[in-house]
This record gives C-alpha cells, sequence and structure tokens, in this order.
C-alpha cells in the first residue's frame, strides 16, 4: 500500500535577505515562478510571504500579496498557503491581514512565542546590499510573540473562512498550546502540526529532537492529527528523511534553507522540492497531489481564494 506525502514549499518567508542567494524570490513575478517551479516539481501547497520588490524587505500588506496570488491561481492547482507569522517584528494584527482578505485553503499559525535569532548567519554571510539586511540579522533582541491572545485573534479572524491551519511548533510546549486550543474548540482535527527544527531559539535538530516532538505529538493529539517536518538551513533533508520513514510529510523551501547540499545554494525552490520527492519515492512512497492534499487535510478548495 502507497501512502501520500505531502511536499509543502516555502519559497521565500522573512528570515533569509535576497544578499544571500540570488535564487531567492523577491518580485512578485519571482515568488509566482518560484511557487509554480515548486508545484510542477512536486510540491502540493505552497507557503508564501511577501516582499518589497526593490529592497527585499519583508511586506505584509495585503496588496503585495496580490500579483503574485493572481498568478499562482491562473498557472496551478496548488493549495495556497498564507503565512500569519509575517516577520517577528510585526504586530498580529498585521500579520493576519493577508490571510483575512484572501482566504486562503491554509494559512500558518505559530503556536507560542519565542526567542528569535538570525545572527548565526553573520558568520557565512559578510557584504549585504541592502543597508536593512545587516540590522536585520544582527538583532540579538527579537522575542517573536504569539501570546494565548494571539492565537486566538488569527483563530476568530480566520474562523468564517474556512481557512485550516499548518500549526508552526518550534517547541514541544507549543504542541501543548495546541492541545488547549482543541480542548476549546477552537481548532478541529485533522490538525496539521508543522514541527520545526533548528532555528536558533527553538528546538534543536538532532534526531532525539526529532522523536521527542512526533512521540508528544501522539500522545496529545492521537489520530488527530497529520504530521509534517521543517528542518532549518543543513538539517532541511536529514529532517526531512527521518519524518517520512516515520510516517511524517516534509516541508523544503528558500525560506527555510538556502542550500542545495554541503557548501552549495540551491539555484531554486523546485531543486529542493525535487530532493524531497527522491527521498520520498526512494523510501516507497508517493508525493501527494494537490488534490490529495486537500482529502488528506480536509481543506475547502482552491476555488474559494478571493482574489
Amino acid at each position: 500500500m502507497n501512502r501520500k506525502v505531502i511536499i509543502t514549499c516555502a519559497v521565500t518567508g522573512a528570515i533569509h535577505t535576497p544578499s544571500m542567494s540570488k535564487a531567492l524570490p523577491v518580485t512578485p513575478q519571482e515568488i509566482a515562478d518560484a511557487a509554480i517551479g515548486a508545484a510542477e516539481a512536486g510540491a502540493a501547497i505552497v507557503h508564501l510571504h511577501a516582499r518589497n520588490p526593490k529592497t527585499g524587505q519583508p511586506d505584509q500588506s495585503p496588496e503585495a500579496f496580490a500579483p503574485f496570488l493572481k498568478i499562482i491561481k491562473q498557472r496551478s492547482d496548488c493549495v495556497i498557503n498564507l503565512t500569519t507569522g509575517g516577520a517577528p517584528t510585526m504586530t498580529v494584527d498585521e500579520r493576519v491581514r493577508p490571510a483575512a482578505v484572501y482566504k486562503p485553503e491554509v494559512a500558518s499559525l505559530n503556536m507560542g512565542s519565542m526567542n528569535f535569532a538570525f545572527f548565526g548567519m553573520l558568520n557565512r554571510f559578510k557584504t549585504f546590499e541592502h543597508d536593512w539586511e545587516r540590522k536585520h540579522l544582527e538583532n540579538k533582541d527579537i522575542v517573536f510573540r504569539n501570546t494565548f491572545k494571539d492565537i486566538e485573534y488569527v483563530l476568530t479572524t480566520l474562523s468564517g473562512s474556512g481557512t485550516r491551519f499548518e500549526f508552526e511548533c518550534y517547541d514541544t510546549a507549543h504542541l501543548y498550546n495546541l492541545k488547549y486550543f482543541l480542548e476549546q474548540g477552537l481548532v478541529k482535527p485533522p490538525l496539521f502540526v508543522q514541527t520545526v527544527f533548528g532555528l536558533q531559539g527553538g528546538t534543536g535538530a538532532h534526531p532525539e529532537d526529532v522523536l521527542h516532538m512526533k512521540r508528544t505529538a501522539d500522545r496529545l493529539f492521537g489520530d488527530k492529527y497529520k504530521w509534517s517536518v521543517l528542518g532549518a538551513g543543513r538539517n532541511q533533508l536529514p529532517i526531512a528523511a527521518m519524518a517520512v520513514a516515520m510516517g511524517g510529510n516534509v516541508r523544503v523551501g528558500l525560506e527555510d534553507s538556502l542550500w542545495g547540499g554541503p557548501g552549495r545554494l540551491a539555484q531554486s525552490n523546485a531543486e529542493q522540492v525535487h530532493s524531497a520527492r527522491q527521498i520520498i519515492e526512494g523510501l516507497g512512497y508517493e508525493v501527494a497531489t494537490p488534490d490529495e492534499a486537500r482529502e488528506i487535510l480536509h481543506l475547502k478548495g482552491g476555488d474559494t481564494l478571493q482574489v
């Protein structure tokens, strides 16, 4: 019996800066092309952020999302997932606006507050085209706020749209936070739980960390959730391989890692999707299509995107 594995591709994000990689999508056309290329390579879901097309800074205004959403909807049947994480320096009201306006099938939702740190990347990346980039990376005073009030605000704001969630969990406490919202009836199964490994400020990327998060999720949610993993940086594919072997789904993309191999920058998001696909098929499983992902996660359908 062939199991269907969902690949999510997060194509640009708000962590990496344009000077780090020429492959990082910045303009609406680049973001659209990256998402479509990832879908063609096998990603059922594309996770989307917007950026200022001139500076590459994260931009969470709904107007910044519209140009690439229109293109993606016209050219692909992939599941569209809009961030409500935005960037750690944004308010929760700013972060939720694109999903509130466009009502996607999926929106990401961070399940707890945490320290967030990018300064380790300055050990490798030294020169930057834009003034904001170094300041963004040097900041050691970032607390990514996701209080119970903030999380409830996102859930209630999107509750009438039929949007479901990619619950991003950076630590076991975030899994317990999600359990609370499940018990309160504010979220419904199947929960799409994205456990995040290797980002400074969150849980590590050791195999024992992966096992511990999976065991905790199994104990808290039983058969009420679908598990996926995100490994940051060089951890992307090793973590993906572990998860697939353990029955999980995977997320890749240039938001999470710029790398295509040891010391080698990826040429595209599609390259990373292809690598994940090789792992999945090499282990004897099949990559889920967008419609199969919709069935697995109980999504409302791509025709409901308001763009």
